[in-house]
């Protein structure tokens, strides 16, 4: 019980400190944004409030502009189980990929999926 107090008034500080302290965000050109709107809608991102890595992936996603759909994977939740359905484990920040050809791919760890945005999106503009 008090652990999961400490974790959740810790998980409001660093969304308040996240809140506070964002950049500016990538600013594109009409056609630009719509194409990056619409490479988007393929993806979701499965996440915890308060989660620090979670938070981490959400400024990327902030600061490049980007309208992925985001699903908390609290307990509980539908998206949960979408989660374990999908990717197999309870494991966030998770971001999920609606391939082309169908096919999924199941994304985990923070810094691969930044890397992964930045290098798909950076240059939309």
């Amino acid at each position: 019980m008090l652990v999961k107090f400490i974790r959740n008034a810790l998980g409001l500080v660093i969304v308040i400190g996240d809140v506070l302290t964002r950049w500016s965000r990538v600013k594109r050109s009409p056609d630009a944004q719509e194409a990056t709107d619409k490479a988007c809608q393929s993806m979701a991102l499965y996440h915890f409030f308060g989660c620090p890595f979670c938070v981490k992936v959400r400024r990327t996603i902030y600061k490049l502009n980007l309208p992925i759909n985001k699903k908390s994977a609290s307990e509980g939740s539908q998206y949960r189980h979408e989660l374990i359905a999908g990717g197999g484990k309870v494991q966030v920040p998770c971001l999920r990929i609606q391939n082309p050809d169908g096919s999924e791919q199941w994304m985990y760890e923070s810094k691969q999926i930044n890397a992964y945005l930045r290098e798909r999106f950076a240059n939309y503009q």
